[in-house]
């Protein structure tokens, strides 16, 4: 049978035949991923199941966006209904939903500022770097952000991201970007100079380690921006939405931003990021100079629509706060864990080296063991579950996991 005809076929999940002699397959998709291991079919919310019907406890979220978990219903809904009136129609003209779903945001944010969707987290920062320089004027271009950030993939949120290894390959990357330790307000404004238009931080970084600043680091950004005239700017794409037990990340020291990105959780699935900054910051842009053809379309702001409805009715940031605290006491109870880190429901065990095991290592036991984490440094494992994890759930996801860290490696990983 044709193994693209046939979702259960023993084939690896992504190749196909092309003919060649003896059978030999490959994968029609550009090699930017390593070879998937599992194949999933079908989610329900904090459980997946892959094309052999194993059954899994997400505690990922797809990298922190399906935070009402899988085949939501209302979201489910909202896309199926919408599907059958309207699709697209272009930024050009108003529809139903982008309306509402900005003034819900600019509500969550304090009020205040206006929105620019688009589809990713780094079409968003890469919004959010383009009102920078568009509002600070020729000359003032300059973004300073992090070591160990992660902004996106583009050129530009490539060179905004502080992780050099991935620079080199794709050099020369555009210019205007310098990177400082993360939580260090000394050595940001030691590379202040007149080209500087704005800073880029995340609250908590994500990809870099789940790593929580001082609770002084925004407080002392915020007023280094106000002496230097500079923009501020919180990339929350990653923590944004409840993740870390406040609606934003940046809420929990009480400092108030120009401009903040998000995507991931807004749309529990469905592509869709969102810049917003204050209004008279975003007035800075002009008609015509920054667009995006699906931005804020129809199909992706009624998903957006229906999961803020959830959220707020639920209190997603009270639900994070209680399922993580119950996360993190399961997580630091373990011998093998050295210290968990992180907020609400983002967070990383950092593991003891007395075992010797990696923590990719470990996340691939893990996925054998039916539990879907992943390694965000080499010596770290991120838990980020959807935020409707119940505690049973969490309970034997920590158990899960107990069991692969007292495994010795060869069974842990079979």
């Amino acid at each position: 049978m044709n193994p693209q005809a046939d979702p259960t076929a023993k084939t690896s999940p992504h190749a196909v035949a092309v003919g060649a002699p003896g059978g030999a397959e490959r994968c029609p998709l550009m090699p930017s991923y390593g070879p998937p291991q599992v194949m999933f079919v079908r989610g329900e919310g904090a459980r997946l199941w892959d094309r052999e019907g194993r059954e899994y406890l997400d505690f990922l979220s797809g990298l922190a966006v399906t935070s009402l978990g899988h085949s939501h219903p209302r979201v489910a809904e909202a896309l199926a209904a919408q599907a059958q009136r309207l699709l697209h129609v272009s930024n050009l003209f108003a529809t139903e939903h982008n309306g509402p779903v900005a003034q819900t945001l600019d509500g969550l944010l304090g009020g205040g500022g206006q929105v620019f969707f688009c589809n990713s987290g780094a079409e968003a920062n890469e919004a959010a770097i383009k009102l920078a320089r568009r509002w600070a004027g020729w000359g003032r271009h300059t973004v300073i952000s992090t070591l160990r950030s992660f902004h996106g993939r583009t050129l530009a949120t490539l060179h905004a991201t502080g992780q050099p290894e991935k620079h080199e390959v794709f050099q020369p990357l555009p210019e205007g970007f310098r990177h400082v330790p993360f939580a260090d307000v000394a050595a940001v404004a030691e590379v202040v100079d007149e080209t500087t238009a704005a800073i880029l931080v995340e609250p908590i970084q994500g990809e870099g380690g789940v790593n929580v600043p001082p609770a002084d680091y925004l407080p002392d950004l915020r007023a280094l921006c106000d002496e230097r005239g500079l923009l501020l700017m919180f990339d929350e794409v990653q923590t944004g939405l409840a993740r870390t037990g406040r609606w934003f990340a940046h809420q929990h020291s009480g400092v108030q931003p120009d401009v903040v990105t998000m995507a991931k959780a807004l749309g529990n699935g469905v592509p869709i990021g969102a810049c917003w900054a204050r209004a008279e910051v975003a007035g800075a842009f002009r008609p015509g100079d920054h667009a995006t053809t699906f931005g804020g379309q129809p199909l992706a702001t009624a998903a957006a629509r229906a999961v803020l409805e959830c959220m707020i009715e639920m209190d997603a940031p009270a639900a994070a706060n209680a399922a993580g605290a119950r996360l993190a006491a399961g997580l630091e109870a373990l011998p093998s864990v050295a210290r968990v880190r992180g907020l609400g429901l983002l967070l990383a065990a950092e593991l003891d080296p007395a075992p010797g095991r990696s923590a990719g290592e470990v996340a691939a036991g893990c996925l054998a063991a039916g539990l879907v984490v992943n390694a965000v440094t080499p010596s770290a494992v991120r838990f980020a579950p959807p935020l409707v994890v119940s505690a049973d759930e969490i309970d034997e996801a920590v158990a899960r996991f107990a069991a692969v860290l007292a495994a010795p490696a060869e069974a842990a990983a079979s």
